[in-house]
């Protein structure tokens, strides 16, 4: 290694660039993210569709028992339901694909000299085509019981391009250290299924009017709130924005500082 690769500052403006490099190339990420879905779904007559009706099933589900359970207006509850399980399964996929991000893509990786990014972007993509097919719920949802959120819906795709911001940074970092530490992503898996439940998804922060520590200070709250609020018609407050803006930050000097650091050995660790 050369002395201006060893050198931390030449560090970030390679990692800076491989990870801009990568973003241009959105022909390579887009054509392996879209290949991903259809092998997965090779032979199916239904594809990626399975998963919509899977997650519709689910959230039918949980409409039916828990509405009871809390003793919620249940055309208000299903659509908070629904919303909230859409997008968290998009936040969930990115955060827990974005482990195997360099894991998944070893072979290209050994074979083709490309930005490392790219696998980053391809997670991203891969996930984010999901979230189109299962949007759908969202729409028979809002169609069933006559949700008319108007203009202020279009505050919800802003929101999904901060999702995918939080997506880039968290593949870089989790991709890495899963890439190093193969229990990574098992740990990411049980730690993603204990903030399922303990973040306003499947229930309403009103319920806990105090609002302990697992919402005012959970992140994943704000991320998925700032997409459900305006597809429900509701105003986002500001501080959700800025909240989420600040994890984004955050999170990409974390990751960017790991990446630059790491990002020459990812190739020998997978």
């Amino acid at each position: 290694m050369s002395d201006i690769e060893s050198d931390p500052p030449a560090q970030s403006t390679l990692a800076i660039r491989d990870i801009v490099a990568g973003a241009y190339l959105w022909q390579i990420w887009g054509a392996l993210g879209w290949q991903d879905i259809v092998l997965r779904y090779h032979r199916s007559r239904v594809g990626p569709f399975w998963l919509t009706i899977s997650m519709g099933v689910t959230i039918g589900a949980i409409g039916v028992v828990y509405a009871g359970l809390f003793k919620a207006d249940f055309a208000k509850y299903l659509p908070h339901v629904a919303i909230g399980v859409v997008v968290w399964g998009f936040i969930s996929g990115l955060v827990n694909d974005g482990c195997s991000a360099f894991i998944g893509g070893q072979a290209s990786i050994k074979q083709v000299r490309l930005p490392l990014s790219v696998y980053v972007y391809r997670v991203v993509w891969r996930n984010l085509i999901i979230f189109g097919h299962n949007f759908l719920i969202v729409v028979v949802v809002a169609l069933i019981f006559d949700i008319r959120p108007g203009w202020i819906a279009l505050l919800a795709l802003p929101a999904i391009l901060l999702l995918c911001l939080n997506g880039v940074w968290l593949g870089l970092l989790l991709g890495l250290l899963s890439a190093r530490f193969r229990d990574v992503p098992q740990i990411v898996t049980n730690a993603m299924q204990v903030v399922f439940f303990v973040t306003p998804i499947i229930w309403q922060p009103d319920l806990l009017p105090n609002r302990p520590l697992v919402v005012t200070f959970n992140p994943f709250f704000y991320l998925v709130e700032i997409v459900r609020a305006p597809l429900s018609g509701e105003s986002t407050p500001i501080r959700y924005w800025l909240t989420v803006l600040a994890v984004i930050f955050a999170g990409s000097a974390v990751a960017l500082a790991m990446y630059a650091r790491f990002r020459r050995r990812i190739p020998y660790w997978i």
